[in-house]
């Protein structure tokens, strides 16, 4: 069954149309975490802004061991069923795969 279908209670294939609304912001995520319970994945994205460091490389040093820590701010969370896992997991796979074949592995 393709992934733009699903099943109606009568066996009826109804087919999906994907829509991204004009109001929808792109976030940049550089951290993501996973986690799950028995019936779903959550998956949050994170931005991570890296403080302006403007000084010498020892004043940057010394700026960044009196920061402690950087904020990583959540920009999504997502809760995945469990049973669409399979399918996200593919999917993922299969586009890094793409990905790797187009931009990363050397071409003869």
């Amino acid at each position: 069954m393709s992934e733009q279908e699903r099943p109606q209670d009568d066996g009826m294939l109804v087919p999906l149309r994907h829509r991204l609304p004009e109001s929808l912001v792109t976030r940049y995520a550089t951290n993501i975490t996973v986690q799950h319970t028995d019936a779903e994945f959550i998956i949050s994205f994170y931005e991570v802004v890296p403080p302006v460091l403007l000084g010498t490389p020892e004043e940057n040093r010394a700026a960044i061991e009196e920061l402690g820590a950087v904020e990583a701010i959540c920009v999504a969370r997502i809760a995945v069923p469990a049973a669409r896992m399979v399918g996200f997991v593919k999917a993922i796979a299969e586009n890094y795969e793409n990905y790797m074949r187009r931009f990363v592995e050397p071409k003869e």
